[in-house]
């Protein structure tokens, strides 16, 4: 473990983390502090919520057991995530694999000929990356294998080889058939060498209403192009609201503040910015109280 590189420049803070999501929580508890200074009770009910494991591996645990426990008693859903105008309002859904790969290894020199798996899962790989996407109009697809492992020495043929992939869709149709396709690739590296499959994350597609997006669209873009003065940017992205869409609840994605170097150790937010991310969050959350 090393100290975070923390350090500031103007009215930037630079720092891993600062704006993903750090900005997003300091900007929910002063609009909390807000309600609660002013003694607003907000009539048709209000939760400020914090959450962890959204990212990576965590597979979405926190908004998962949100969901569970307040089943039935959400009627929309905002979570702060992402630029000032960026608005993420059709949520991609992913599967993400550990694929181990284990053979009977040896001595390089020795047990040469002897089946090598970091050579099989190379294999694997290699026809993850041949795969052809969906062309489906309107649609996106994507795949990954974002971390390979195994081996013991340079002179030893490796018995263990693993790795974490994922593939990623906006659509459900478009999300089985890679399903699929990942599937076959197993099925066929199974016959030369023992493979473990586990599925490690599973973040499913919205199945919810356009025009329930459409709603709730229709109170918070407003808001948010006014303190903003630009133009919101629609996208589609693997968020909080993932769940929320998935159970046929209207949800977005907001922005709390500016930012470049999201998730990488350069990455900066704007202190300032936080400003506009405040009043964007307690103008739309005071709409759609009163809309409740």
């Amino acid at each position: 473990r090393e100290p975070l590189p923390y350090h500031e420049e103007g009215t930037k803070v630079f720092c891993p983390g600062a704006a993903d999501d750090t900005a997003g929580v300091v900007v929910l508890l002063l609009a909390a502090k807000f309600y609660i200074e002013n003694n607003i009770v907000p009539k048709g009910g209000l939760m400020f919520v914090l959450n962890s494991c959204e990212e990576g591996l965590g597979n979405l645990k926190g908004i998962r057991q949100l969901f569970k426990d307040y089943d039935g008693r959400i009627a929309s859903f905002i979570t702060l995530d992402g630029d000032l105008d960026y608005v993420v309002d059709l949520s991609v859904g992913s599967h993400r694999y550990e694929v181990t790969v284990t053979t009977e290894g040896g001595h390089s020199f020795e047990a040469f000929g002897n089946t090598n798996a970091i050579a099989e899962l190379s294999k694997i790989i290699a026809e993850i990356y041949k795969i052809n996407v969906p062309a489906k109009p309107g649609t996106r697809t994507t795949y990954n294998v974002g971390v390979i492992e195994g081996g013991t020495s340079v002179n030893t043929i490796a018995q263990r080889a693993k790795m974490l992939c994922e593939y990623r869709s906006d659509d459900k149709e478009c999300l089985e058939f890679m399903k699929g396709e990942f599937e076959k690739i197993f099925a066929e590296a199974s016959k030369t060498a023992t493979l473990e499959v586990s599925l490690v994350g599973d973040r499913p597609c919205g199945d919810v209403s356009r025009d329930k997006i459409e709603k709730l669209k229709e109170v918070v873009v407003p808001i948010i192009e006014e303190s903003t003065g630009k133009e919101v940017i629609y996208s589609s992205g693997s968020t909080d609201c993932n769940i929320p869409h998935s159970l046929g609840i209207s949800a977005l994605c907001i922005g709390s503040n500016k930012h470049e170097g999201i998730h990488t150790r350069e990455e900066w937010v704007d202190k300032e910015s936080l400003k506009t991310g405040l009043e964007i969050t307690l103008e739309a959350s005071i709409s759609l109280t009163k809309a409740e």
